[in-house]
């Protein structure tokens, strides 16, 4: 788990305003390793908006990164003097921004703000650069098209959000378009959709072991169980058709082998992502829970309790966790707004779906994913996210052991 962090973030905008986007870094405070990258288009806005946008999204990131203490470096003297409190906030759009800001930093132990000269800021500033370059060109937010007014419809702050009551819109949003989660959630721009689809069943499944970097294959049911998935995944939108989404799988055979199945069904390119591969369970590869707890009872109970404790010889679910925030990083910069499909394990789709939902390392026990099974999870470009489906195995109805 990463203790302290460096923020350093950044906005721009051609013309003020213009077509804008953020940059945002996060580094380890000790190292300088660089741990997250966030950037993206924000339409057409002002400079000091892009500048709070670059924040929000660095503070996001090192949440996520699980940041006890952090460390927020900025070149603009505005963002850092107002979000000191040395000069007050007068201008409303950067009001709900700033807000935002504030409710993130309450979850770290300690935060501050110093100011930097822009050669200093160089990372943050490229990162800003290049998504104003790609939203020019054509990337997830669109020129061509009148944005939403920025901040208009801003994440609220704890006190002011109410719970969503189940079957309710809520107040203004009758005539919302349900589907569209940003309708009342805040979030700007296109989002990234992932459709996440747990390999079929394999024999280390059916005997309930340890199964993380042993390449083992589906069984005959395991077959039949992906046939279903990728028949139903056909059927999605935006996955088939003329412009099929990308399939990208786990190097790992069993997922291959769904992902070859989902690829053989809608048209979709099939590659793998490193990043995807299960935890690396060590000397516990193969053993069931009650053999790995009496090899190891003392280290097992600790491992349960605590997700940065390694099996021997493994890794542990906080480095899996980092592992497959990079790759999910990488695959929403790649294909920015698009659909794509993500064929991989428990492990990582429960991270996915951890990162979605902005909660902690308990969700990895008390979710449960059941073979082939199908979860969905939206990431948007301004750092929201929207989990849209969870365990769906409807489409296995049909088969039987």
């Amino acid at each position: 788990m990463t203790t302290r962090v460096i923020v350093e973030a950044d906005g721009g905008s051609r013309g003020n305003p213009g077509p804008a986007g953020y940059g945002a870094v996060v580094r380890d405070a000790l190292t300088g390793e660089v741990l997250a990258e966030r950037f993206a288009g924000l339409g057409v806005t002002t400079n000091n908006v892009a500048e709070y946008s670059g924040l929000v999204a660095g503070l996001r990131a090192a949440r996520e990164l699980g940041a006890h203490v952090v460390d927020v470096r900025m070149d603009s003297k505005l963002v850092v003097e107002q979000m000191t409190g040395r000069w007050k906030i007068k201008n409303a759009q950067l009001a709900p921004l700033a807000e935002r800001a504030r409710e993130l930093s309450s979850h770290f132990a300690e935060v501050s703000y110093a100011w930097i000269p822009r050669e200093s800021n160089k990372h943050a500033d490229r990162l800003a650069n290049r998504a104003m370059d790609e939203q020019r060109d054509g990337g997830s937010t669109r020129l061509d098209e009148p944005p939403d007014p920025p901040l208009t419809r801003a994440v609220p702050t704890a006190a002011q959000a109410k719970p969503e009551l189940p079957g309710v819109e809520p107040p203004g949003t009758e005539t919302a378009d349900r589907s569209r989660p940003s309708r009342w959630n805040g979030a700007q721009g296109t989002p990234t959709k992932l459709l996440l689809l747990r390999h079929g069943q394999t024999e280390m499944s059916v005997e309930r072991r340890y199964s993380g970097r042993g390449d083992v294959p589906l069984t005959e049911v395991g077959l039949r169980q992906v046939k279903a998935a990728a028949h139903r995944l056909a059927q999605l939108d935006g996955v088939g058709g003329a412009d099929p989404a990308p399939v990208i799988t786990s190097p790992l055979g069993r997922t291959r082998q769904t992902g070859q199945a989902v690829a053989e069904a809608t048209g979709g390119l099939l590659r793998t992502h490193p990043g995807l591969v299960e935890t690396d369970f060590g000397d516990w590869e193969g053993l069931t829970f009650a053999e790995a707890a009496q090899r190891d009872p003392e280290l097992h109970a600790r491992w349960l309790a605590d997700p940065s404790v390694a099996p021997p010889n493994g890794e542990s679910f906080d480095s899996a966790h980092q592992r497959v925030r990079r790759a999910r990083d990488e695959l929403v910069a790649e294909y920015a707004g698009r659909t794509i499909v993500v064929v991989s394990h428990v492990t990582p789709i429960k991270s996915l779906l951890r990162m979605g939902l902005d909660v902690g390392p308990s969700l990895l026990f008390r979710l449960h994913l059941d073979l082939a099974s199908l979860s969905i999870v939206e990431f948007y470009p301004d750092g929201n996210a929207s989990v849209r489906l969870v365990n769906d195995i409807s489409h296995l109805a049909h088969l039987t052991d």
